[in-house]
């Protein structure tokens, strides 16, 4: 089902459950369609701006550790 037969569902079902005011109906589409949004944003699983920087600057200094722990192993094989 493509999403246009899904909002001409949506709509139909509206009326038939006596939605009658297009300001209801308007209300009632927004809801659906922030829902679908909020559901699709929990799949995707997306951090805040503040979590990213701080896993950012972890994964910076993992990786400063790891160059320092190779250069020593490069020195005692030497």
């Amino acid at each position: 089902m493509n999403s246009s037969e899904k909002i001409l569902k949506l709509i139909s079902n509206f009326i038939e459950t006596g939605i009658l005011t297009s300001q209801d109906a308007k209300k009632e589409l927004i809801n659906n369609l922030k829902f679908k949004r909020d559901n699709l944003i929990d799949k995707l699983q997306l951090v805040s701006r503040e979590e990213f920087n701080v896993l950012k600057k972890v994964i910076e200094k993992q990786q400063k550790q790891i160059e320092q722990l190779k250069k020593i192993k490069k020195a005692k094989k030497s």
